[in-house]
């Protein structure tokens, strides 16, 4: 269940405060579309994106309830702010602050998705860190995965719960 195909070292890498990642995706999540900061900062060709599922670069450091949510948000035709953690092809990590939106057709119907990432505050990302090491940790507290998930979200629940905030509004708190 641990099992990455990178594996993670602890090299830490970033990307400029003027500098966004961009990526599109199809509805599966595929990627469609790589600038070149996300070459850059992840190390990846475009060619070896293109085609990939998103979750390439996804840190097993991650929660994934914080995926859920990004998903459920997003297919309810929703935009999402996130700070999420990648990893990089060489192992290294980077942290970003996402902005996710789903991209609709005429019609109205999400015919995929889109994503600029920026640099999160330093302040914010030592605030995140320690709530994903909570939720990651009441995940894997549970040998069902299917439980460990759902323990996650109420932890997560609570948590904002305990603060006296929405899930934006919490998220926007810790980049102020």
């Amino acid at each position: 269940m641990d099992h990455h195909p990178i594996q993670p070292t602890n090299v830490e890498h970033r990307f400029g405060n003027d500098e966004i990642i961009v990526s599109k995706t199809d509805t599966r999540g595929w990627i469609t579309y790589a600038n070149d900061i996300f070459c850059k900062i992840s190390g990846f060709r475009e060619d070896e994106m293109v085609g990939k599922p998103h979750s390439l670069i996804r840190h097993p450091d991650m929660p994934r309830t914080v995926f859920k949510l990004l998903w459920e948000t997003l297919k309810s035709k929703r935009e999402i702010f996130a700070y999420v953690k990648n990893i990089a092809k060489d192992g290294g990590y980077y942290w970003v602050f996402a902005h996710v939106t789903p991209t609709l057709d005429q019609s109205g119907e999400i015919i995929g998705y889109h994503s600029n990432r920026r640099v999160p505050s330093k302040q914010a990302v030592a605030q995140i860190s320690k709530i994903y090491e909570a939720l990651l940790a009441e995940e894997k507290r549970h040998a069902d995965p299917k439980a460990g998930l759902a323990a996650g979200e109420a932890l997560l629940v609570k948590t904002l719960k305990d603060a006296g905030l929405t899930y934006d509004e919490f998220v926007w708190s810790l980049q102020e």
